[in-house]
């Protein structure tokens, strides 16, 4: 089995074929989604989603690109709204100095809301970054001094420093379909050294769909293709990756119920 623990199935890209997505999914042997939070606000529609299917979850969480939009959301906000059970991440919350479509000091904000969000109800924190390592390192490290919280850096582009201590603070690396691109040899080089035990693959659909895909609207059964890429780059089989990637999802996703059998995932 796989896990796409990093989809958007609330995008409009995806609304009009989710059955079909699923019904893809489910014969790619993903068996289980996280469809991801972009707006706090928008929170009932994700769980709407969720309701409607047994082996769809969901987060909850500010993304960076919308943190002047929704400033000023307390940690004990998000930590209420995480007790729905299903809920089982916080974010995406982070640092994106590429685009720019918040100030940085909303951004910083709302990270560090995110992470003490995380902290408190245990649930792993969705973290995108871009063009920010230092700055995200910079407050990793700060607010791992204040006590130790679970969290995933979400499809990895960034640098292999930022990477490998993150590794070091208890976190994990997920890549996306941009580890596939003919071009990411460097990115395929982090990759080889990130820990097995510390690897988790994701889509981000649908966006950054994967080789032979790309250019394509992104779907979590393409999540398949980027383990593949990871078990040549890691020198493993692609069962391995998947047993491995599988069993990290559900070590840091401690809210989620495995199913049994890989024909239990349908909903």
């Amino acid at each position: 089995m796989l896990v796409d623990h990093h989809c958007h199935l609330d995008f409009p890209q995806l609304v009009a074929d989710r059955e079909g997505i699923l019904a893809r999914a489910k014969a790619a042997g993903v068996g289980v989604m996280v469809t991801i939070s972009t707006r706090i606000r928008q929170l009932p529609t994700l769980l709407d989603i969720c309701a409607a299917h047994d082996n769809i979850y969901c987060s909850v969480g500010t993304h960076p690109h919308n943190a002047d939009e929704e400033r000023g959301i307390p940690a004990d906000e998000i930590v209420r709204l995480a007790q729905h059970p299903k809920v089982v991440a916080i974010g995406e919350a982070g640092l994106d100095y590429y685009y720019k479509k918040s100030s940085p000091e909303a951004q910083a904000e709302g990270f560090r809301q995110h992470i003490e969000a995380a902290r408190r109800t245990g649930l792993p924190l969705e973290i995108h970054t871009r063009d920010a390592d230092d700055d995200t390192l910079a407050i990793l490290e700060d607010e791992h001094a204040k006590g130790a919280f679970p969290a995933i850096l979400h499809c990895y582009t960034g640098g292999p420093r930022l990477a490998a201590r993150a590794v070091e603070l208890g976190l994990y690396v997920s890549f996306t379909g941009v580890v596939t691109f003919k071009k990411s040899d460097a990115l395929r080089d982090i990759a080889r050294e990130v820990p097995l035990d510390r690897l988790l693959v994701e889509t981000d659909a649908p966006y950054l769909a994967p080789e032979p895909f790309r250019g394509k609207t992104n779907e979590p059964s393409y999540v398949a293709h980027t383990a593949a890429t990871l078990a040549e780059v890691k020198g493993v089989s692609r069962e391995e990756m998947a047993k491995a990637t599988t069993d990290n999802f559900f070590r840091l996703f401690g809210k989620v119920k495995r199913p049994e059998r890989r024909d239990d995932a349908a909903a």
